[in-house]
């Protein structure tokens, strides 16, 4: 078995909520490797259940931030640059739209709530890429959360499946841009999993039944399946991946067709 060691390496997890969301996964195997580890939350409200779990991380900074303030940003990123001169992995666990626009038609999506979505849930990668450069360096590693829905439609996902979509071309341009200097950018796209963000996405139950039928594994996926999918990208494992959007879905985005509809 490959052990990959992560001993001295630093690493910033944008946007945990609890123990069930992704970006957490990709935590606890970043811990598990040995990587000191700093964790940004949205909401003051977040703060006491980020400290219960993060306790037994050794060294580990946390920050509230607003990704759409740039100044909470830049004090973040500073105070890290203080703390610790460089950083090596980042991971974009962020998103967010307004229940509204998730709710109705597309067609129907309010302009303050198509650019809310965009904004956190899309340029939040690009603005903290950005505070993060000066301190990446070569062999650093972004890391960041898409979906399906980028590609395919999903009904109600409406607007969210716009801002993926703004997502995973912004990795597509930031690994370009970054690539000199050998930091490489990526994409996750995880398949169903029960997650907060996935949970208030109206009829989430009845889609994962759907999920579980089409998927050439016929199951949903689990955490660690993501945790460690995030582990190897950001990890020299994949020293030689950048600007890709990575599947873990269960083989779900393969299928042309639902199984039951077989003409055979």
């Amino acid at each position: 078995m490959i052990s990959i060691d992560l001993a001295g390496k630093k690493a910033l997890v944008m946007g945990v909520t609890n123990e069930h969301s992704l970006g957490w996964a990709i935590a606890e195997k970043l811990n598990a490797a040995g990587a000191t580890m700093a964790f940004s939350y949205q909401g003051e409200r977040l703060r006491e259940k980020l400290e219960k779990l993060t306790a037994a991380h050794e060294g580990r900074r946390l920050y509230e931030v607003d990704v759409t303030n740039e100044a909470a940003l830049k004090n973040m990123f500073g105070d890290l640059k203080s703390a610790w001169g460089s950083l090596d992995y980042l991971v974009h666990s962020i998103a967010y739209a307004p229940r509204p626009a998730m709710e109705g038609r597309f067609i129907e999506t309010a302009p303050q709530d198509w650019n809310t979505a965009l904004q956190v849930s899309a340029y939040s990668l690009v603005a903290v890429a950005r505070e993060a450069e000066p301190l990446l360096g070569e062999g650093g590693s972004l890391v960041t959360l898409t979906y399906y829905a980028a590609e395919k439609v999903v009904p109600k996902y409406n607007v969210m499946g716009i801002a993926k979509a703004a997502l995973e071309a912004s990795v597509r341009y930031l690994a370009y841009e970054l690539g000199a200097k050998g930091v490489r950018v990526n994409a996750i796209s995880a398949g169903a999993a029960r997650t907060v963000a996935a949970m208030s996405i109206p009829g989430f139950r009845k889609m994962t039944a759907k999920y579980t039928a089409i998927a050439p594994l016929k199951r949903m996926i689990s955490h660690e399946e993501v945790g460690n999918l995030g582990l190897y990208l950001l990890s020299p494992m994949s020293s030689g991946t950048t600007g890709q959007t990575v599947y873990v879905d269960a083989g779900y985005s393969i299928m042309g067709m639902d199984p039951f509809d077989d003409p055979q």
